[in-house]
């Protein structure tokens, strides 16, 4: 559920700030995110690993909204990123590339050239091949690659099969025996720093065991590469704490960084975290006004609000059948609307089925109300497509007193830009 809103007066306040004035002014769909919010739980995660070197490098995937990077890294995360366009992102807000690790299992040679040139902080690495390429590039660049290997445990995070990374059924890393011979082909490579070792099993993990299961599996590894003389610096035990949308249990994040540091014991191993979701999620809202309401014309029918919302602005309901709260922005209706008390279906314009942001909602609504979608500050915006020609929402920051858009609408004008050329391009000839 998402932190800091509360009513006051019938309207629903977000950070202190009205969140029918902010829609008022920038119009809907628009994110809405607070800063306070997000540098609350980053210095509550910070805390639960107090007395443990470490570094929280925050996953850009989650949202990657140039203002958002900017403000965490002030607060001093670090950047986790999979792809050169996020580095892009990082370096544009102010991030230290040396304070970033670069995971994701396809890496092109553009991306690797680019991290290399920038002095990215880190590689983590997902297969042999990749390995291989990395090292190519370094040898042509003249310089050294920082490396660690991305290991998959075999470790079940019981979580959405779509969001589990951890298995042997997934895409992501190697198993611990190819780490092993993975490592020791590194050692010999002039064009390799090997730093450490990492692991992600998957998102939304409500319970420590499977991540502390993980950990050590990668422990065992550590100590098997120190007696092969092959000594790792740091311990990425990657990000996938979960956060609560509906009912969920809280992740206990001061419990699992005092387990982290008693299973570490005497090892000297500085613990990276890379936390994305827990950082964001709950920090965010959709805000998105009713067009039309739609009552069933019978026993057998549904009662469907539309919404100016759509499977475009928000996937995450449509893809994974998740669960987003939705509040009225006024408790009650205004300007003699009438009000309807139904279980709707709250759903968007796109010509899909599946488009919908939440189902059987008991709610009082109308024509016009102003409604915010709880728990959209993490995989919002970034999923966001053009599906149906529609122009992607605006995103606005609320900080201290105030708040400010950190991205403005896009218009049809941006859609079109970068087709209009091509209307009137030569055919280019095939040999």
């Amino acid at each position: 559920m998402s932190d800091d809103l509360e009513y006051r007066g019938g309207q629903l306040f977000f950070s202190g700030i009205p969140l029918a004035a902010i829609a008022t002014s920038v119009g809907t769909p628009t994110y809405v995110y607070s800063m306070p919010a997000i540098a609350a739980r980053y210095r509550e995660l910070a805390e639960a690993f107090a007395g443990t070197e470490h570094q929280l490098c925050y996953a850009v995937k989650a949202n990657s909204n140039l203002s958002i990077l900017a403000a965490l890294a002030k607060l001093g995360a670090g950047f986790d990123i999979v792809s050169g366009g996020e580095l892009a992102r990082v370096i544009a807000a102010g991030g230290d590339p040396a304070r970033t690790v670069f995971s994701g299992v396809g890496k092109s040679v553009e991306d690797i050239d680019l991290a290399l040139k920038r002095g990215v902080g880190c590689f983590n690495v997902e297969s042999a091949s990749e390995l291989a390429r990395i090292v190519d590039r370094a040898a042509l660049l003249s310089c050294r690659a920082p490396v660690s290997i991305r290991v998959n445990p075999n470790v079940d995070a019981q979580t959405h099969p779509y969001i589990s990374t951890g298995l042997k059924s997934n895409k992501f890393g190697v198993p611990k025996e190819e780490a092993l011979s993975l490592y020791r082909s590194a050692a010999q490579s002039e064009h390799l720093e090997i730093l450490g070792v990492d692991c992600h099993i998957g998102s939304q993990i409500a319970d420590t065991a499977p991540m502390l299961e993980a950990m050590d599996n990668l422990l065992a590894l550590i100590d098997e590469l120190a007696a092969d003389n092959i000594p790792l610096r740091h311990l990425d035990l990657g990000g996938g704490f979960g956060v609560r949308y509906e009912n969920e249990a809280t992740f206990a994040v001061a419990d699992y960084g005092a387990a982290v540091r008693q299973s570490l014991g005497r090892r000297a191993l500085k613990v990276m975290l890379e936390p994305g979701r827990y950082l964001v999620a709950n920090a965010g809202v959709l805000l998105t006004r009713v067009e039309y309401l739609k009552p069933k014309a019978d026993a057998d029918g549904r009662d469907f609000a539309v919404v100016d919302a759509a499977m475009n602005d928000l996937l995450r309901p449509a893809l994974y059948q998740a669960w987003h709260g939705v509040d009225t922005v006024a408790q009650l209706p205004v300007d003699g609307a009438q009000a309807l008390d139904r279980d709707w279906d709250i759903v968007g314009p796109v010509c899909e089925s599946g488009d919908f942001l939440a189902k059987a909602r008991s709610m009082t609504l109308w024509e016009g109300a102003l409604l915010a979608v709880r728990s959209a500050g993490a995989y919002g915006m970034v999923l966001s497509s053009n599906y149906n020609s529609r122009n992607r929402a605006a995103e606005v920051l609320i900080e201290h007193d105030g708040y400010r858009v950190v991205r403005r609408r896009e218009t049809i004008r941006d859609q079109l830009e970068a087709e209009l050329a091509g209307l009137e391009a030569p055919l280019r000839a095939v040999s």
